[in-house]
């Protein structure tokens, strides 16, 4: 019998022809399966490779456990990692953007799985983007419980690639943190960033790299280091340091500042009837800041709705407990101001009916 089908006498087609390498995916695996396990927790159940990762949720330890989850990505500060071939940082930044999103009610982060999607997979790449994944879940005290990585030849360019993950927390139904907690009188104190954290980089980059015309690879005086180093500078992770606070005084809230900066993020957490009053002159912002807003003539309002302008989370707490919890952010070597404070909404605020609001006053000193 003769074969008639199409093409039977011309080349066969495969995954491998196709664009996909499975067994440079399972080199990969290879690679990946060390750093998930330097992150391992004793609740983690198994290993890398099965088809889900287990995680052992220990009743007794709880009284009322709630579940928090969170998802997130790191946004275009990858082109700058593409761009300047290094990509063992970027890990580090989306778990803070998980974690430090779970710390905000009072969860402890559990466990995270992330996701890659890369246009030609590369297990040597590979490695060195998880790797810096299992450094931020060290960091964080969550375990890398699994993931995916996915090579997408055809929709994306062989060297770009995409990371995402979502993360697993528990708090105490008692212990939650929140809006609710927030009373006139409390104290807000700032958490220092270390520097843009992964938002506002596509402004960054306009300015930066387009406008200024200026080369990742250049020393930059004001920064004392390459443009490359300071825009990859890891996204500080302080889901640790925020659990410590809470653990020693009497936390209201936290509020996570990513995009749409300060104000907004705060405003999240922050009573209806509310304001928290802000004070611009208790910090300077760093100088990537200052440069952003130089070289591209930017507002100060786009300022300050686009970059965390050097506060990265911020704590609600009761005036008495801020030297405590100065204190132990100190001991965590996390530099930390008294930032403002929370007061009942006048009519001179124009301040949402239906939600919190948080304004900033004053003038930043040497910016």
């Amino acid at each position: 019998m003769t074969d008639a089908s199409p093409g039977h006498d011309g080349p066969h087609a495969s995954y491998a022809a196709a664009g996909v390498d499975v067994e440079a995916g399972e080199r990969a695996v290879d690679r990946l399966k060390p750093l998930a396990k330097s992150t391992s927790r004793p609740e983690v159940l198994g290993g890398i490779g099965g088809f889900a990762g287990l995680f052992a949720l220990r009743t007794g330890k709880y009284r009322e456990p709630v579940l928090a989850a969170s998802t997130d990505g790191v946004g275009t500060k990858l082109a700058v990692a593409q761009a300047a071939d290094r990509h063992d940082t970027v890990g580090r930044d989306l778990v803070a953007m998980v974690v430090d999103d779970l710390v905000v009610c009072g969860a402890e982060p559990l466990f995270l799985q992330d996701y890659l999607a890369i246009g030609k997979l590369v297990p040597e790449k590979v490695e060195k983007i998880v790797s810096g994944v299992a450094e931020g879940c060290r960091l964080a005290g969550c375990a890398l419980l699994g993931g995916e990585t996915a090579e997408h030849p055809g929709v994306m360019e062989p060297h770009h690639y995409d990371i995402s993950a979502t993360g697993v927390g528990v708090v105490e139904a008692d212990a939650m943190l929140g809006p609710d907690r927030v009373r006139p009188g409390d104290t807000v104190v700032a958490m220092a960033s270390s520097g843009l954290h992964s938002n506002g980089y596509s402004l960054a980059r306009q300015v930066l790299l387009e406008i200024g015309r200026m080369s990742l690879d250049g020393h930059v005086e004001e920064f004392g280091r390459t443009l490359g180093d300071e825009l990859l500078e890891p996204t500080r992770i302080y889901a640790r340091d925020c659990l410590a606070v809470a653990a020693e005084t009497d936390v209201r809230t936290f509020a996570h500042v990513t995009g749409g900066g300060l104000c907004a993020n705060l405003a999240r957490v922050v009573p209806a009837g509310l304001t928290a009053e802000l004070d611009r002159t208790t910090w300077t912002p760093a100088p990537v800041f200052k440069l952003i807003a130089a070289r591209g003539r930017v507002t100060r309002e786009e300022m300050e709705r686009t970059f965390n302008m050097g506060v990265g989370m911020v704590v609600v707490l009761p005036p008495e407990d801020v030297d405590r919890a100065m204190a132990v952010l100190t001991a965590k070597h996390v530099p930390s101001w008294v930032l403002g404070e929370v007061r009942a909404t006048t009519d001179a605020d124009e301040a949402p009916a239906d939600g919190g609001h948080a304004i900033l006053r004053g003038d930043h000193p040497r910016f």
